[in-house]
């Protein structure tokens, strides 16, 4: 066994040990990551009142002021399409999901894909049915493919939080331009919040890692989604908080009205700022915290606010008694 492999060993082992507390000691594997924070990162914070035919309107405009070059460019947008409940809004909208793809097409595109690979359904075109999104999708003539069951490639993994070296990611993913996750802004009972980052979890394969991405979360969930993100890099956010959930998200929570779509051009600044929207304190977050220190920028002095400021006051979105220290804000 040579020496990576066994730092590997005992970091991986370590992670279990920690699980999700956080900690401002740099641990082994963090000291062989290259910093790869933007400058800056730009964040926008749009109003809207519900899903109409408004969003398209709202989202051309708030796309407008990141000057994104998209020509001859594929772009693959990545909704949270997780479970279909009835009454519940658990999945990103699909009138959100047609907006952003016809605003894409507009702004340059050539080519515009949703893929999902959910981890809770195995049969994906009976969430994607069920959701709503297959008739949208089919009246826009977009695309969908289903990233469980993909062709997949073997790719280097570019952090070693779960020591594992490898992943084995879709072919779609891998050969698009422009990444755009598009999260459901919701807490969550393992992460404490599911947002652009933790949409990740999506992009592999529930065919080789299992249902609910076992494999993943046996290597931790916090640390697997910095490796995830650290490998397949997400270029835009859109999230999906006009109606958000709290509670015992990512399924059985509440709704929440929130009024709110968030754009980003950094994940980590684009969830740092959702999270802080929720009236929870992004920094007690574990993947969150770990990723403002070398993936992306959570730092207000680094990010800028391009439409609407956050509220002064907002009342912290309801968590399990487990995550009930994020509701103090830093």
């Amino acid at each position: 066994m040579t020496t990576l492999d066994r730092r590997r060993l005992v970091t991986g082992a370590a992670g279990l040990a920690i699980g999700g507390m956080a900690t401002a000691r740099l641990l082994p594997e963090e000291m062989l990551l290259r910093d790869r924070r933007p400058p800056r990162s730009r964040v926008a914070i749009l109003s809207a009142d519900g899903y109409s035919e408004r969003l398209l309107d709202l989202l051309l405009t708030g796309l407008r002021a990141f000057h994104l070059d998209l020509r001859a460019k594929t772009v693959l947008l990545k909704p949270n399409l997780v479970e279909f409940i009835a009454g519940v809004e658990v999945n990103t909208n699909p009138l959100l999901v047609g907006a952003a793809a016809e605003a894409f097409l507009q702004l340059g595109a050539s080519r515009v894909l949703v893929g999902e690979g959910p981890g809770h359904q195995r049969d994906t075109y009976l969430v994607l049915a069920e959701s709503g999104l297959e008739n949208q999708l089919r009246g826009q003539r977009i695309k969908f493919v289903d990233l469980n069951r993909d062709e997949l490639c073997k790719v280097q993994t570019r952090a070693n939080y779960t020591g594992l070296d490898h992943l084995w990611l879709p072919r779609t993913v891998l050969a698009s331009d422009f990444i755009v996750s598009m999260p459901k802004i919701k807490t969550h009972h393992w992460a404490g919040v599911t947002l652009s980052m933790k949409n990740m979890f999506g992009i592999v394969p529930g065919t080789k890692y299992g249902w609910p991405k076992n494999v993943l979360h046996w290597k931790g969930i916090h640390r697997s989604i910095l490796d995830i993100c650290a490998t397949v890099p997400v270029h835009f956010v859109i999230a999906d908080g006009v109606v958000a959930m709290e509670g015992n998200g990512p399924l059985h929570g509440t709704h929440r009205m929130l009024g709110k779509i968030v754009l980003a051009d950094d994940p980590v600044a684009g969830d740092f700022v959702c999270t802080r929207l929720m009236g929870l304190n992004p920094h007690g977050v574990w993947h969150l915290n770990r990723a403002d220190q070398f993936l992306g920028n959570g730092s207000a002095e680094r990010v800028d606010l391009i439409a609407e400021a956050l509220p002064e006051k907002t009342i912290p979105f309801q968590v399990l008694p487990e995550f009930r220290s994020l509701q103090v804000r830093a």
